[in-house]
């Protein structure tokens, strides 16, 4: 059995008891960056287990391996390195490569950034526009300008590096709605956690102020 658990986003008392009881039950963790996961267990005081890594840039062969041990019998775990698997990571070639067999699937949700970030945005979320990261070059310009017509709430991450040329190009696409909302979140759950409520056309001040630390979710109202 493979059992999808989500893992906290900062905030370690975010965890869930049918989490922990997993991860201490499986046989192994499958996860993106070993160190970040052994931490976690650490923290967690579970005993040492035996972690596989599985990353964008891992080849076929193992997926292969992983799949050979469902296969045996074993009951693997997949986590992330912060939140939800399979949202804007690599575990998704996993669950999907597993459609296709019958081994047993689970999930165990908990912690998902994007999902707080909307929760905490005051923002109508009952239709929502979830796009991950945005594309650095191909397709970019052509995204942006979508959103000048975007009837749903958009959500997206940033990361440290390309905020405040992202907020930028969002103020100068968006130019002609002045007063549509935006809420960036930083460091969600975190001890530095920041919500910023402001105007579209407050953006490119914002973008220079704002501290250029730690992981960010965007927040844009609909049209």
């Amino acid at each position: 059995m493979l059992s999808i658990v989500a893992t906290p986003i900062g905030n370690l008392g975010d965890i869930t008891l049918r989490s922990i009881k997993t991860l201490k039950e499986c046989d192994a963790i499958i996860c993106e960056d070993t160190r970040v996961t052994g931490n976690l267990l650490k923290q967690l005081d579970i005993s040492k287990k035996e972690l596989i890594s599985f990353h964008s840039h891992s080849n076929e062969k193992v997926l292969e391996q992983i799949l050979d041990r469902l296969a045996s019998g074993e009951h693997l775990a997949l986590v992330s390195d912060a939140g939800t698997p399979c949202i804007s990571d690599p575990g998704y070639k996993i669950v999907s490569k597993l459609q296709t067999t019958n081994y047993k699937l689970q999930t165990i949700p908990g912690p998902s950034a994007f999902l707080a970030a909307l929760s905490i945005s005051g923002l109508p979320i009952n239709q929502f526009l979830y796009l991950g990261f945005l594309p650095l070059k191909k397709g970019r310009k052509t995204l942006l300008e979508s959103f000048n017509h975007e009837p749903r709430t958009i959500v997206f991450y940033e990361s440290v590096h390309r905020i405040e040329k992202t907020l930028c190009e969002l103020a100068s696409t968006l130019k002609e709605q002045p007063h549509r909302p935006v809420v960036i979140c930083r460091e969600l759950t975190k001890i530095y956690e920041e919500v910023i409520r402001v105007a579209m056309s407050e953006l490119p001040t914002v973008a220079k102020e704002i501290t250029k630390k730690g992981e960010f979710v965007v927040v844009i109202g609909a049209t």
